[in-house]
């Protein structure tokens, strides 16, 4: 990645890159609302994986958060709302655009967990390579609890890490899946105690940089075809779906509920 592309990308608020003896580092740096995704964030995060696929400087992404979570998911609070003329039509592209980037980058990339994950930051982690997690992370889909349905492709991201019915309890029922319960049902690839999370991620990274990029890339694709052949799909199904319920006086209550800190009263209208 050229030295002018990193300066485009550094200026982005909220995003934090850096490319070091190729390594890729992007940090999503909203640690306020943890790590909640706004449109130039996606948008920055989606352009700097694009640009990685086609640079022979990248040869392992990391992919983390700021502060103590991961990301919060797409951010719906007052504070990421307000003043914003960006559609939500707009966001789930995004959204899409930047895993399609992530699955199909032929390079590692690694996912930095190091606390919570929850909604479109579910999908985003698990679109990723190797998905490492401290002790102190967990897992949400909470998407049913403001009146949606997962997207980013987590309705086959989830489902190919963890089966049918573990992937339906997750997005019907939104509880917090604890980083150990994670490690059991097979959503992430490594649990680690949060004093020693920073150096395994290293050791974990290190070993991707010295390994056979052309292996690599070509074992990426390979498996990512043969289990995530319904991504494409999903991406389409979850973004007309999700239209109609953006639409819905549920989300508007969801919302509502949300930003006033109480349980909604949903109508099914």
């Amino acid at each position: 990645m050229s030295e002018s592309g990193i300066a485009a990308l550094a200026r982005v608020p909220g995003l934090d890159v850096a490319l070091t003896d190729g390594v890729l580092s992007l940090t999503i740096n909203r640690p306020d609302s943890l790590n909640s995704l706004i449109t130039p964030v996606l948008t920055g995060l989606a352009d700097a994986m694009e640009a990685a696929a086609t640079d022979p400087a990248v040869r392992v992404v990391r992919l983390g958060g700021a502060g103590r979570g991961f990301s919060s998911g797409a951010g719906i609070s007052a504070g990421d709302t307000a003043g914003s003329r960006v559609t939500p039509d707009e966001i789930i592209l995004e959204i899409n655009r930047l895993i399609r980037a992530i699955t199909t980058l032929p390079r590692p990339v690694v996912a930095v967990v190091q606390g919570p994950a929850a909604g479109v930051g579910v999908s985003i982690a698990l679109a990723c390579d190797v998905v490492l997690a401290s002790e102190n992370a967990f897992f949400i889909l909470a998407f049913t609890k403001i009146g949606l349905m997962p997207d980013g492709g987590a309705s086959a991201l989830v489902a190919a890490a963890v089966g049918r019915i573990r992937a339906l309890r997750m997005a019907l029922l939104p509880e917090r899946l604890t980083a150990t319960e994670a490690l059991s049902w097979g959503l992430v690839s490594a649990v680690y105690p949060a004093e020693e999370f920073d150096a395994e991620v290293e050791k974990v990274v290190s070993r991707l940089l010295t390994g056979p990029a052309v292996a690599f890339a070509k074992t990426k694709a390979a498996i990512n075809e043969a289990t995530l052949t319904e991504l494409g799909p999903a991406l389409e199904r979850e973004l007309s779906g999700q239209r109609d319920l953006l639409q819905a006086p549920d989300f508007k209550e969801g919302v509502r509920a949300f930003q006033e800190r109480r349980a909604p009263d949903f109508t099914d209208a």
